[in-house]
């Protein structure tokens, strides 16, 4: 590879450092820094709001979103991997067929941990947080 076969790269990377710096410097000097009452209440098409934007979601909310990052992004690689399986021979076979098996063993451990049970009656993973709702709720009956 010859070295100045990069100089356009260097030459782009510096144009989008120039102009991500210009836009931060530009919002901050010219944003508007005045807060009110008014600006700090929420507004969703004219309905009022009844209470905290701030809820807290279960857990299970944030494993399914994780799990489908991982799995999603997975099934990125695993297409491109197939679109190029002809120029990669069997190399390429082999080290797709490694990752799959990863993914596979991966998958069947999140199923034998509990990690994909989000019944009520959830195994390990979700043990602990279906135990605070029931300590939380009966210091709340308490009350």
């Amino acid at each position: 590879m010859n070295p100045d076969s990069f100089f356009p790269f260097l030459i782009y990377i510096a144009a989008v450092l120039i102009l991500v710096v210009g836009m931060l410097a530009a919002s901050y000097f010219l944003g508007e820094r005045q807060s009110s009452k008014a600006k700090e209440e929420i507004y969703e098409s004219g309905v009022k709001p009844t209470g905290s934007a701030r809820i807290h979601f279960p857990v299970h909310f944030y494993l399914i979103a994780m799990f489908f990052v991982i799995f999603d992004l997975e099934a990125v690689f695993l297409f491109i991997w197939s679109a190029s399986l002809r120029e990669t021979g069997w190399s390429g076979y082999g080290f797709g067929l490694i990752f799959m098996t990863e993914l596979a063993i991966l998958l069947f451990y999140l199923w034998k941990t509990g990690a994909l049970d989000f019944g009520p009656d959830g195994k390990k993973i979700l043990k602990i947080y279906h135990e605070k709702i029931k300590t939380r709720g009966n210091e709340m009956v308490d009350e």
